[in-house]
């Protein structure tokens, strides 16, 4: 049984948005996933070589005006080659983001993800989380303090370095990470299984 190939294509404008990256190649090594960080303003043909190789994509960008960074964006543009190729159908992808408020429209940023996605005929997965610190029992350390069930969300002070990333939000980009590594172990399973 192979092992699944789990991809994290991210840009990092301040180092937050890398220390989320680095959580979600944690949670799916922990999960049994070869996994891989690729910083998308930096990447060589090896690099799209990789991702064309993944079993999962994790699309991570800060969330600059209500969006992906251009940075980001530039590469979604330049995977158009692939979109007409087809190279990336019925891939899995998931997504994370980071921005200095709580909202900072961070959901609009995970949508226009999950839209590179579904141009591309990938299959998304989902935090699969219920909301955490949303009762009077609740906590700031809750997974998904944030309450955003379309992907890994972080809030991080605008005058404060990556050392300040939520420890929650750490956890909760860990939890994708393993989520989208235990759903690529279950289709390259089934792959397997249906190949004659």
């Amino acid at each position: 049984m192979s092992t699944p190939v789990v991809s994290i294509a991210y840009h990092s404008g301040y180092g937050h948005t890398t220390v989320l990256a680095e959580a979600v190649r944690n949670g799916a090594a922990d999960a049994g996933a070869t996994a891989h960080l690729l910083r998308v303003d930096e990447l060589t043909e090896s690099g799209w070589a990789l991702l064309d190789a993944s079993d999962a994509i994790v699309f991570g960008s800060p969330t600059y005006m209500g969006t992906a960074s251009g940075a980001f964006h530039a590469f979604a543009e330049a995977t158009s080659g692939r979109w007409f190729a087809g190279a990336w159908q019925d891939k899995l992808a998931a997504g994370f983001t980071n921005s200095a408020s709580k909202s900072g429209d961070k959901p609009h940023t995970l949508y226009y993800f999950q839209t590179l996605a579904a141009q591309h005929g990938m299959h998304w997965i989902n935090l699969g989380l219920k909301p955490g610190w949303n009762s009077s029992t609740g906590s700031e350390n809750d997974l998904n303090r944030l309450g955003i069930f379309a992907g890994a969300s972080a809030q991080t002070n605008n005058d404060q370095g990556p050392e300040a990333v939520h420890k929650a939000d750490i956890a909760t980009a860990e939890h994708l990470g393993r989520r989208v590594a235990s759903t690529a172990h279950t289709f390259t399973r089934g792959r397997t299984t249906l190949t004659p």
